[in-house]
């Protein structure tokens, strides 16, 4: 089992910025991918970005060029910088890993707002 514990939201105007944080817990040897999802009302929750035990990224088309995604295996977290925040980024982001057999694991959520 992996417990994640998410942080940084908030509210910022257009143009600002934010860095959510996750630490995780528990079986983190078992860990692979630590990512970010966002998920609006309604809606399926989808990939904002993702990074691999060992470096690999992807990226969601909408965020490249202004998220960062990192990662610090000694301290168990991963990181999302937030640059360049548009209002259509307002949504409730979920912390999200997953281990070298697919289990999933994810955070409470954190709400993001960014407003015109």
């Amino acid at each position: 089992q992996v417990q994640l514990v998410e942080s940084g939201g908030g509210l910022v105007q257009a143009g600002g910025s934010l860095r959510l944080s996750c630490a995780a817990s528990g079986s983190i040897f078992s860990i692979n991918y630590m990512g970010w999802y966002r998920q609006a009302p309604g809606k399926q929750r989808e990939l904002v970005a993702r990074i691999a035990r060992y470096g690999r990224t992807d990226y969601a088309d909408s965020v490249k060029g202004r998220f960062t995604i990192s990662r610090d295996n000694a301290k168990n977290t991963v990181y999302l910088q937030m640059n360049s925040l548009k209002p259509e980024d307002t949504d409730s982001y979920y912390c999200g890993v997953y281990d070298w057999g697919g289990n999933a694991y994810w955070g409470q959520g954190t709400q993001v707002t960014v407003s015109s």
